[in-house]
């Protein structure tokens, strides 16, 4: 670890120590160059997949473009989300203020593509010109009959965390401004789970072979007038907890609505979803349709997977994530096809998170919070790394050093939630990890010497 900043050392530790502490929850420290995200990223990451709203940038346009279509998040139907909106504030708008192009802007959005609602993110530049949003968005609301709801997303210090934050505190606005007296008594909701490549409509297909209603998907494949009637459900299940936690207990505390904390990646995570689902609804003809279900997908693809442990059985991973409830799920899928993972990281996670990725996890594997690229790259060369697990952004950082790659975050094409994601899963990690490439790459040709000579 030779490469670690001195002041982020706390932040950093390693399964087997005698008193394990890991500090978190922090502001990410300056020079860094943190793989986090800005408060406004992470506004719009959550709330991007709704997709009969309109989405508009409050800000320059640099910002409108970072964000541009980010996530993979796909519809059944409008597409309205795919569209990136920004009032392209110019110097003239810092001096003389942005609320007269804002109100423009969105009574000709509104007009053009008759969106169910708008959302209207508050960049770094609007919070220091002191525009007021909360007066424009209601004056379009009232003139227009539709939800128009400021998201508050501008800030310097915060994190992609705070953003959560601020896209959830947006969707509570909306939630129960609709009446839901027919929403059945056997729904719920997904919340924190974003349609990339379609997996929404897995996990939907399973509920509802099961019998049980989703009446709202917060926020893949999102419907306005969905989620304004989500009161009505009769549990949350939250698959990205470090996202939607916040919105998920404003629910329960206001609604009475009780949430679980599931996820949908690998076989142990996917069935432990449905059957904590089935036991919440106390029926028995629903446990059964989840056993069966389990039952038949775990038996389609089990000897598939076992095929490709062969081959990957003894591998070494690193994974880097987001929210660190992701990483528990994905420690437990690598072990299913044979992989260890040496190295364990993500943006989010708390100190509940940790302590449970060190009860996972074996001695001598690093956990790290907040991590930089100089530090990626340390921890794959200490333990040899064959596989990393991360986003877009530790994508360069693994193909540099000649290592495997399998992306587990915004920009994937190939859907690794439930059972047939896990297939997937074993298959995008096997052509990686497999691949002839890596013999050509300095890192594994030096490997190869080492061995010769032993």
């Amino acid at each position: 670890m030779e490469q670690l900043l001195a002041q982020r050392e706390n932040q950093v530790t390693t399964v087997g120590d005698a008193s394990f502490k890991i500090d978190c929850e922090k502001a990410s420290l300056s020079g860094s160059v943190s793989q986090r995200a800005c408060v406004f990223c992470g506004s719009r990451v959550v709330l991007y997949p709704i997709a009969d709203a309109v989405h508009l940038v409050h800000g320059p346009i640099g910002c409108a473009s970072y964000t541009w279509d980010i996530r993979g998040a796909l519809s059944s139907g409008p597409e309205l989300h795919r569209l990136s909106f920004s009032t392209d504030l110019k110097e003239r708008d810092v001096i003389f203020g942005g609320e007269k192009p804002l109100e423009r802007s969105l009574e000709e959005l509104i007009e053009k593509y008759a969106p169910s609602a708008a959302f209207v993110y508050s960049t770094c530049i609007v919070g220091l010109i002191g525009d007021d949003v909360e007066a424009v968005c209601r004056k379009v609301a009232a003139k227009y009959e539709i939800p128009v709801i400021p998201v508050h997303s501008e800030g310097f210090k915060g994190t992609k965390r705070d953003g959560y934050k601020a896209a959830c505190d947006a969707l509570f606005k909306l939630i129960g401004t609709l009446p839901a007296d027919d929403v059945p008594k056997r729904s719920l909701n997904i919340l924190g789970d974003f349609n990339l490549a379609g997996e929404i409509w897995i996990i939907k297909d399973y509920y509802e072979k099961m019998g049980i209603h989703v009446q709202a998907s917060i926020t893949g494949d999102g419907r306005i007038a969905d989620i304004r009637r989500a009161h009505g459900a009769a549990l949350n299940v939250v698959q990205c907890s470090g996202s939607t936690m916040y919105l998920a207990k404003e629910m329960k505390e206001k609604y009475g609505i009780p949430f679980r904390r599931v996820s949908y990646f690998g076989i142990e995570d996917m069935s432990d979803a449905l059957y904590d689902v089935a036991k919440f609804f106390k029926d028995p003809e629903i446990m059964r349709k989840a056993t069966d279900l389990v039952s038949r997908e775990v038996r389609e693809i089990y000897p598939k997977l076992m095929h490709y442990r062969q081959a990957l059985e003894g591998k070494t991973a690193a994974v880097y994530v987001g929210g660190a409830f992701k990483a528990f799920s994905l420690v437990k899928a690598l072990r299913t096809i044979g992989m260890e993972v040496v190295m364990v990281g993500s943006q989010t996670g708390n100190a509940e998170d940790y302590q449970q990725l060190r009860d996972i996890c074996k001695p001598g594997t690093i956990i790290a919070d907040d991590s930089n690229p100089l530090e990626l790259s340390s921890f794959l060369k200490q333990k040899d790394i064959d596989l990393l697990i991360g986003g877009v952004k530790e994508r360069p950082i693994a193909y540099k050093l000649g290592v495997g790659f399998c992306d587990h975050n915004h920009e994937r094409k190939r859907a690794l939630e439930g059972f047939v994601g896990m297939l997937n899963f074993a298959e995008e990690v096997y052509s990686s990890v497999m691949s002839p490439v890596w013999q050509f790459a300095p890192r594994r040709e030096r490997r190869t010497v080492a061995e010769a000579r032993q």
